[in-house]
């Protein structure tokens, strides 16, 4: 009976039989210094706005923060862009060109896919797509080159003169300024330049000057002679040969009292400059002064 006692005495709903009851028993005492050390506490003073003012910051701070996940758009994100890179990878590899360039004094030799020899010679360039050989055989050629085709292997040669197309022939094709030959050793060669084709056999050659063009006659089963170092001419005005003397020998020339467009018939050597300097100017009665790498040709008898 007395376990309710404590919380009835607390709330002072004790009857006085059982007050007096609970005062004898052995808590009382207890219970009593309970309570007067509690009577005695005074509770600290609250200020409710400080309180709040104090919380809210913490409340903002901590608020939780909602992510929405969605990892499979993510992927999908990524494996676009890795796509569109695979792709454009593709087509650049399989349309890159390979280059070949040659400086001046300089001749370079070049296998092509199908086993197809070309020989650059000085100042000249030769591009192509490996990749796409098969479906686009086709040369980009600037300068001057010797091809020797594989047996029952065909492609064009692009120039920004003309289309040289071949099967299974040896061929020269020289492309520079005003100035496109191509010269047919063995086989057939077709040349078309301004949408017209020319059939070129062994033993001739298509030359294209200053917007003229001459068939002339070559060696059947020859090559053309700077394969051997030596760079030959058949009336061709002497701007052009001495443009090539500059090539061979990365040198620069200049003249004084010399008419340039006089045509040159002969041949100079691509390996001894002093040579090749009296080769041209013994047969047109004319002199040169050499100066490290400079050249100039003058006329002693011009007024």
């Amino acid at each position: 009976m007395q376990e309710n006692y404590l919380a009835k005495w607390l709330n002072d709903e004790l009857t006085e039989a059982e007050l007096a009851e609970f005062k004898k028993s052995e808590a009382f005492e207890t219970y009593q210094k309970i309570k007067d050390s509690a009577s005695n506490l005074e509770a600290p003073e609250f200020d409710m706005d400080k309180a709040w003012s104090s919380i809210e910051p913490l409340k903002t701070a901590e608020d939780t923060k909602v992510f929405i996940l969605t990892p499979f758009k993510k992927f999908l994100r990524v494996a676009a862009v890795i796509a569109v890179l695979l792709t454009g990878s593709f087509f650049y590899l399989s349309t890159l060109s390979e280059s070949f360039t040659t400086d001046y004094a300089e001749n370079k030799t070049i296998s092509l896919p199908d086993t197809s020899e070309v020989i650059l010679n000085a100042e000249s360039e030769l591009t192509f797509s490996k990749n796409k050989w098969e479906s686009n055989r086709n040369v980009n050629l600037k300068g001057e080159a010797f091809f020797k085709v594989a047996k029952g292997q065909k492609f064009t040669v692009a120039t920004d003169q003309g289309l040289v197309t071949v099967l299974g022939t040896q061929f020269n094709v020289e492309t520079r300024k005003e100035y496109f030959e191509v010269t047919c050793f063995e086989g057939l060669v077709s040349v078309t330049m301004d949408g017209k084709e020319t059939q070129l056999p062994a033993g001739n050659s298509l030359l294209m000057l200053n917007g003229k063009s001459t068939m002339l006659k070559a060696a059947i089963n020859g090559k053309p002679t700077w394969l051997s170092n030596e760079s030959s001419f058949k009336s061709i005005p002497l701007n052009y040969v001495i443009d090539e003397l500059q090539r061979q020998y990365n040198i620069k020339i200049t003249t004084k009292n010399i008419n340039t467009s006089q045509l040159f018939s002969g041949s100079f050597s691509n390996e001894n400059l002093e040579l090749a300097l009296k080769s041209i100017s013994v047969p047109l009665q004319i002199k040169f002064n050499l100066d490290g790498n400079k050249v100039l040709f003058y006329d002693e008898k011009a007024p």
